[in-house]
């Protein structure tokens, strides 16, 4: 059953996953260290910083954030594959931000690999993760990609 706590416990695993796929992107952080990172510091622990002292991020569903991060890792080349054929010609996975680089791969992740998950919840909390980063207009871009990848991959 998809309760308001579950449902937030999954936006804020996507979230996570994001940043998480970002730096293993950046730094190459081998995958098991990287998920225990997160798991020891982030996932629902106290924010150590002196301007949000006893503040506490979210709770994210664990298993849906490894789940994310580990499928993105093993199918990387797929995805982008999928990615890339939905890119206006001329441009690669290469040329795009980083940060949305990482945006579109969950998302296009979830689409592939989780069945479970409603095609519009995908599209919807990627945009939302999006958000997180960027404006309207690459807000808008995550919504049009993904809406193709799911015409493509989901019947």
């Amino acid at each position: 059953m998809n309760t308001p706590a579950r449902s937030q416990a999954r936006s804020t695993a996507r979230l996570a996953a994001v940043q998480a796929l970002y730096q293993l992107h950046m730094e190459g952080t081998a995958l098991s260290k990287l998920l225990n990172e997160f798991h020891q510091h982030r996932l629902g622990r106290e924010v150590d910083d002196e301007d949000h002292e006893g503040e506490v991020f979210a709770d994210a569903e664990t298993e849906f954030f490894d789940d994310i991060v580990r499928g993105v890792d093993a199918r990387r080349e797929e995805i982008d594959g999928v990615l890339l054929a939905k890119l206006a010609d001329g441009w690669t996975i290469a040329r795009l931000d980083k940060t949305m680089v990482q945006v579109l791969r969950g998302g296009a992740y979830e689409l592939l690999a989780r069945a479970d998950v409603p095609t519009a919840t995908v599209i919807s909390e990627y945009v939302d993760v999006a958000k997180a980063f960027f404006d309207h207009r690459e807000a808008k871009f995550v919504n049009g990609i993904l809406d193709a990848v799911a015409k493509e991959v989901r019947t």
